[in-house]
């Protein structure tokens, strides 16, 4: 009886673990021509399925490693356009995001970031999920940091 339980629990142990490594050996990977010209370590996005994982953004001016002027509002909305372009070259749109990760500099500017994210997703009937929590020390100097999930 025991023997028979640890040889079923162990066939699915080792069934999860193909499933595991079959989505991982499917994975795609997307990086677009400014930044492979940036050289960034990172792909702009990975595909699993039919979900597109965005990398993390910040805000600079596509193409540079320039932080846009103007502020956390600012940050955010070329975020989100960045973004938006990565989703285009993939066949995808802002629309299809279900998930977004907001990392902030500082909390303080919570209020600021939640006003420029609502403007960009106003129009849209059912608003993405969202985690926000606050760090120090984002990429380039940012105040914001976005990653986001969509599906293709």
């Amino acid at each position: 009886m025991i023997h028979s339980l640890t040889i079923k629990i162990l066939s699915i142990l080792i069934l999860f673990g193909a499933c595991s490594t079959q989505a991982y050996n499917d994975a795609e990977y997307f990086v677009s021509e400014k930044s492979k010209e940036l050289n960034f370590p990172f792909s702009d996005a990975s595909i699993v399925g039919n979900i597109i994982y965005v990398s993390g953004q910040v805000g600079t001016e596509p193409g540079t490693r320039k932080i846009v002027d103007g502020g956390i509002n600012a940050e955010t909305i070329q975020i989100l356009n960045n973004i938006e372009m990565i989703l285009n070259d993939l066949g995808s749109n802002s629309d299809k995001i279900f998930k977004c990760l907001c990392m902030l500099e500082d909390i303080n500017d919570y209020t600021e970031m939640n006003k420029a994210y609502t403007m960009f997703f106003n129009s849209r009937r059912n608003l993405p999920s969202r985690s926000t929590f606050a760090g120090s020390g984002l990429a380039l100097g940012a105040k914001i940091e976005i990653e986001c999930w969509a599906t293709k």
